[in-house]
């Protein structure tokens, strides 16, 4: 199963007026694609903006005073959106190279588990009373919010279904302290990686790599233009 990760207004999204890379690809070779919502895009999103609008506002009211700013963020079916494919292999090579980074002690496999979520050290950081120092990686977070939210929680998502939420801040902030800790690459270095997309035979650090630098620029945009993320799979 693919894994997409797309910045923009929750309204673009589940109106499905967005195109994820193998959409867009098959619209440029004029193929049909299966990303159509139900109807008219904009019917669509005209229905849906009141309930998500009434979803954040419940949401920021649960947060209280942990929030130090407005839960707010363009919510039309407008505002710009991005999104890249990192994919569950490039995700999840990211994933264990953070968890590997917080137990040093343990040995990193070469490639990726094929149950990498039952990974020693990824259940290590997700132990009951451990402080993750990339807490909004490892924690099984399903949809960064753009605001700065130093924990990571479970919720209602929009759907009623219960998910891991976190901070686009937080998380680009921890994503360059793993880059610090580990491999202190400079900017033009982690745009090469993004253009060197991992094969079958890729080892896991390559495939973090390729993760890290996808989501690196993703979460850039999210914080500039004050947009959520969220993974699409």
């Amino acid at each position: 199963m693919a894994l997409d990760v797309y910045v923009g207004s929750l309204t673009r999204y589940y109106a499905g007026n967005w195109e994820n890379v193998a959409d867009k690809i098959a619209r440029e070779r004029g193929d049909s694609t299966g990303r159509a919502a139900f109807g008219d895009p904009v019917e669509e999103a005209a229905r849906l903006r009141p309930r998500l609008l009434d979803w954040r506002h419940m949401l920021a009211q649960s947060l209280g005073d942990n929030l130090d700013e407005p839960l707010e963020w363009d919510e039309s079916a407008e505002s710009p959106y991005f999104t890249a494919r990192p994919g569950w292999d490039g995700f999840g090579s990211l994933v264990l190279w953070a968890a590997y980074a917080e137990h040093p002690s343990l040995r990193a496999p070469p490639a990726l588990p094929e149950a990498w979520d039952d990974d020693p050290a990824l259940i290590r950081c997700n132990v009951e009373g451990f402080r993750s120092r990339f807490s909004h990686l490892v924690r099984n977070v399903e949809l960064w919010l753009p605001c700065t939210l130093r924990f990571t929680f479970e919720g209602s998502n929009v759907d009623g279904r219960r998910i891991v939420m976190g901070s686009v801040k937080m998380l680009s902030g921890q994503l360059a302290d793993l880059n610090t800790a580990t491999w202190k690459a400079s900017d033009s270095e982690v745009a090469r990686w993004g253009r060197r997309p991992p094969t079958t035979e890729t080892p896991l650090e390559l495939r973090a790599q390729y993760a890290f630098a996808v989501l690196t620029d993703l979460v850039r945009q999210a914080v500039h233009h004050g947009l959520p993320m969220k993974l699409d799979y």
